[in-house]
């Protein structure tokens, strides 16, 4: 909650630098609000000295967790969380790689379950993601720090872009590039859609801008928003479940309705990062299939790459965010510049940047109604359309959404709210519409008007086609090879973030898990990710990411509720804090002209201990050029405040007596 509340007392040494927070003229109802957060057990207004801060020692901050009331035990875990979580993570890597063939078809009966019959709430609770996020942006609340008013961000704004871009997108902008478009407008085009091949093309183009674009982002704002404002507002640990603090109470969060939201946090994103780990072997292997380096992608050939890059984010996810994460993130965005720079540049320019401008305007004018496109008049056979492409990017984006959201929340500190949800929705969307519109234009381009070669027996291979882009193109070698570390430096940054998150949600929220744990979880990573795999390949994966999204799901649109709940009431405290040295500032402002006639006990004002003189030849007329003007204004102006606030206390005593 804010750091203007009375209830926090530190000491001296500890005591933070006074300063105004950036809270907006008084609510109406800023009084009811306070007293039903003081009736509250509100222990989420925490003393100074126990709020846990960027600069503590690992020490530091396990001694304020078990302060807190984290139950940390030997090895830095909560039982409550880890045992549980690994238990279920276990089960289903052994179930899914021991029983392939059973755990691919429950898989895909879950998803055909979930798309028939709850494919309207995924709709709209990814749209209800976006208008709050925008509505907290531009309200009262958008000006407010994460952290403490002195706080600065601890990185860049480029670093910060990039480590958001790497770690929110990720492999699935290499995996689908060039195919997810290209299929729209040739192979499978959405249910409904009639018209030549172009308009195909850039109907396919804003369908693609829809699932990549604002919608994804929406979900990692609202987590990340709420992580990031427990954790550098309020002091509390990093973990998803003291975001619902301001709705639930502190005593459940410590129990097993905390528990079971860092669960489920911890499994979605197990199955949002195996799931992208998946991908990124396919197209790897289909990489080095097209440079000549191995003959065949098989199954053999996916899970010793699975092994082999588990192994190098395992080293990536030990050296920690501040060396490994933010270098890799760097590098990771300078070669996708180079990579979409080249093709630009070398390709059908002029066709890209038109086809792109077109294609900008048909998601603008058609944004509500593919938002909305629920297929409520679709048949048996085009409900799998949107279990593919729309519904399965939905559930794929919230299972990300832990790690993601958790992840950009810790390196957001020191940002206004308004600058975080900009910089988090905006900005991605528009370098991931850049990059669809340039590798997924340069495809349509060669299909529809170079070679058509990149449709093969009525199919589009997804994993296959940015290498056949790439290799036209002069150095095509060179950029099939940057392709190829693209996506094995892109899977590290969700591997490493990923870790990182899963560590300290049964850490209790510590920022600085053990390592033995940070290993344990990147192997589990590899573990699952293989057993998805032989469960059902990509079909298998987009099931997994669909039906693990549901739980989580309603934990987000809860979560949402608490966010603007704390908000609400962090505001009225600060409001009243303010109102108070407001007042305060007044009083002593008048104490240097006036004092209080304290004999009598009256609560009354004399100017100069000077009586008023009521005499009738005091009425005197016109009142010289030399008369005190100044000091009656003066006398004006504390007549009107101290009878304004009489007033506002005499309303306040009603409106108790009332409730009472």
């Amino acid at each position: 909650m804010s750091d203007n509340t009375d209830d926090r007392k530190p000491s001296e040494e500890e005591k933070p630098p006074e300063v105004v927070d950036p809270v907006v003229k008084t609510d109406p109802e800023v009084d009811e609000q306070v007293e039903d957060l003081q009736a509250q057990d509100r222990s989420d207004v925490l003393p100074w000295d126990v709020q846990i801060r960027n600069m503590d020692s690992d020490d530091a901050t396990t001694m304020k967790l078990l302060r807190q009331g984290v139950r940390l035990k030997r090895g830095l875990i909560t039982p409550r969380v880890f045992y549980p979580a690994i238990i279920v993570l276990l089960l289903t890597a052994a179930i899914s790689i021991i029983f392939p063939d059973a755990s691919g078809q429950a898989l895909l009966s879950t998803q055909s379950w979930i798309v028939d019959t709850l494919g309207w709430y995924y709709i709209l609770i990814m749209f209800g993601f976006i208008i709050f996020c925008l509505y907290v942006a531009l309200s009262k609340y958008g000006r407010i720090k994460l952290g403490a008013p002195e706080d600065e961000p601890e990185f860049s704004r480029g670093a910060w872009f990039s480590m958001l871009f790497a770690t929110g997108m990720g492999i699935g902008l290499i995996f689908y590039g060039v195919g997810e478009p290209l299929t729209y407008a040739t192979v499978d085009p959405k249910p409904g859609w009639e018209g030549s091949p172009e308009e195909l093309a850039q109907m396919g183009m804003a369908q693609t801008f829809l699932h990549w674009g604002l919608h994804p982002w929406a979900v990692y704002g609202v987590l990340g928003l709420g992580v990031a404002y427990t954790i550098h507002r309020r002091g509390r640990p990093v973990s998803i479940r003291w975001v619902f603090e301001p709705l639930i109470g502190a005593q459940r969060v410590r129990g097993w309705m905390g528990d079971t939201i860092d669960v489920l946090a911890i499994f979605g994103t197990m199955a949002g990062v195996a799931t992208s780990l998946g991908l990124g072997v396919q197209q790897i292997a289909t990489g080095l299939q097209h440079l000549g380096i191995v003959d065949q992608a098989d199954t053999t050939l996916l899970v010793i790459l699975i092994i082999v890059i588990t192994f190098i984010a395992t080293a990536s996810v030990v050296s920690g965010i501040g060396k490994g994460m933010k270098w890799i993130s760097s590098i990771n965005l300078s070669l996708a510049g180079v990579l979409v720079v080249s093709v630009l540049l070398l390709g059908p320019t002029l066709f890209l940047v038109e086809n792109f401008i077109e294609s900008l305007g048909v998601w603008l004018a058609n944004f509500l109604e593919m938002s909305f496109d629920v297929g409520a008049y679709a048949t048996a056979e085009d409900s799998t359309w949107y279990s593919s492409w729309t519904l399965f990017y939905w559930g794929w984006w919230i299972a990300w959404a832990p790690f993601v959201g958790i992840f950009i929340a810790r390196v957001s500190r020191g940002r206004t709210i308004r600058e975080f949800i900009i910089g988090v929705m905006l900005v991605p969307t528009l370098v991931g519409m850049i990059w669809f519109g340039v590798l997924g234009g340069s495809g349509i381009y060669r299909q529809l008007f170079g070679e058509r070669d990149l449709v093969v027996d009525g199919e589009v291979s997804p994993e296959g086609s940015l290498f056949t882009v790439l290799q036209d193109l002069p150095l095509g070698t060179v950029f099939s090879v940057i392709g190829i570390i693209l996506v094995v430096l892109f899977f590290i940054t969700s591997s490493d973030s990923g870790s990182l998150v899963m560590n300290m949600l049964t850490a209790g929220g510590h920022p600085n898990p053990p390592t033995w744990s940070r290993i344990m979880f990147s192997g589990l990573e590899g573990a699952i990710a293989i057993g998805l795999l032989l469960a059902g390949g990509l079909e298998g994966l987009q099931a997994a990411s669909l039906a693990t999204a549901l739980p989580f799901s309603i934990i987000m649109v809860f979560m949402a509720l608490a966010v603007y709940r704390g908000l609400r009431l962090d505001s009225a405290l600060a409001t009243q804090a303010q109102l108070e040295r407001r007042m305060k500032l007044f009083s002593e402002h008048v104490g240097d002209l006036y004092h209080l006639d304290e004999a009598e006990g009256a609560d009354r004002l004399t100017p100069d201990s000077e009586p008023i003189d009521y005499r009738i030849a005091a009425t005197t007329g016109p009142r010289p050029r030399n008369a005190p003007g100044k000091r009656m204004r003066d006398l004006r102006k504390v007549h009107d405040a101290r009878t304004s606030y009489e007033r506002g206390e005499a309303q306040r005593r009603r409106t108790t007596d009332d409730d009472a």
